[in-house]
């Protein structure tokens, strides 16, 4: 069983009371004008939680991804869902490559800044040809004395309409030239200047509220000083940020499969047809009961990893398994959600069906579960490499 702290329990307390002020019908508003959720940022950045994760000299909290954990599974179960979660995601993980690699000059630039609201961030990595064959990525970035120049196309690019920042990993070395495949990418932290980049917003099924994007950069340029850390050693720094990202996607699930949970419950205890409440009947009893179960053992899974994380130690079999099982149970309980209100389920005014779209969000990215099945077998079973 996982025992809270005074501390994050605290922290636990405050984020759930932050959400009562973003009501179910807030969500349902932003999901349905496609609208950002600036007044949820402000508040999250007003009460310090931004940067729960960036050292104490540079404006934030210095905890850990445990605590950061615990924060992103209260937003998702406030009935936020991954609305409220992906508008603060990346400011609270992605700027770790920064934090490690970065010179003071860049950490006193880059990070008050995301810590207090005033910039957000987006993560520029996966491309539409390669998708997680991120040592593939043709996206170049060609020196030209104080600037690099930057030709590519980005996808799936969450915030991008806005972000002020873009962490972004391109090719500065040719494959080719390359003694290996993870060497010649580096990584910047930059201006996103949307009237020199072409960022479109792709129509999607779920989570309008917040935008995914395609970008296409044309010689787009980039101070050198905003480049991170050594070149050509960008993959190596991006890693710092996979496992962090893989529990706080897991806790984001577990909170949105509770949400939808507890509204099923509610209706269940509620809802009477032929003369009682339909949760008296087992094939409603027993779906919600075992999405009980779910959550909670993918939970356990999803702070064990993080615990790991915090402590320095290799986390990530468990980080790829938090997020497998937590997507999968988070989805379930939104499926059974939807089948507990019945018809009411398709309609908007209850919630749950908004829920069920945002779950596939953490059911397919930011790897799949296939994906994660191929991990474990290699990494953990020692099986040969199916791919």
């Amino acid at each position: 069983m996982i025992t809270l702290n005074d501390d994050q329990q605290a922290i636990r307390d405050g984020v759930a009371a932050l959400c009562t002020r973003f009501d179910a019908a807030y969500w349902r508003g932003l999901d349905e004008a496609h609208r950002f959720p600036h007044e949820f940022h402000a508040a999250v950045a007003e009460a310090g939680f931004l940067g729960i994760c960036i050292p104490p000299e540079f404006g934030g909290s210095g905890l850990g991804i445990t605590e950061a954990a615990i924060m992103m599974e209260a937003i998702a179960a406030s009935g936020a869902g991954m609305s409220g979660a992906s508008a603060i995601h990346m400011n609270i993980f992605g700027l770790n490559p920064v934090v490690v690699f970065g010179t003071d000059a860049q950490k006193q630039r880059f990070l008050p800044p995301l810590v207090a609201g005033a910039e957000k961030a987006c993560f520029g990595v996966t491309e539409p040809t390669t998708g997680l064959d991120t040592t593939r990525l043709k996206t170049r970035a060609e020196r030209d004395g104080d600037v690099y120049r930057v030709t590519g196309q980005k996808v799936w690019i969450s915030t991008a309409q806005v972000a002020t920042h873009i962490l972004l990993l391109a090719r500065t070395t040719p494959l080719e030239q390359c003694a290996k495949p993870t060497e010649g990418l580096s990584l910047f932290y930059t201006k996103l200047d949307r009237s020199r980049a072409s960022v479109r917003e792709i129509a999607k099924m779920g989570r309008a509220a917040v935008d995914s994007n395609e970008i296409f950069f044309d010689a787009y340029e980039v101070p050198v000083e905003d480049r991170i850390g050594t070149e050509g050693q960008g993959f190596r720094m991006i890693l710092h940020g996979l496992n962090p990202e893989r529990v706080l996607i897991a806790a984001e699930a577990v909170g949105i499969g509770r949400a939808a949970l507890s509204r099923a419950a509610d209706y269940a205890r509620t809802r009477q047809v032929f003369g009682r409440a339909i949760g008296q009947n087992q094939g409603v009893q027993f779906p919600l009961a075992q999405d009980w179960m779910a959550l909670e053992a993918a939970w356990l899974m999803t702070m064990q990893a993080a615990g790991l994380y915090d402590s320095g130690a290799e986390c990530g079999p468990q980080a790829n398994a938090a997020k497998y099982l937590a997507a999968e149970a988070g989805l379930k309980a939104c499926q059974n959600a939807v089948m507990t209100h019945g018809g009411f389920g398709y309609a908007r005014e209850y919630d749950v069906e908004r829920l069920l779209r945002e779950a596939h969000i953490p059911w397919i990215a930011p790897v799949s579960p296939n994906l994660i099945s191929a991990y474990i077998a290699e990494r953990v079973l020692g099986l040969p490499k199916s791919y």
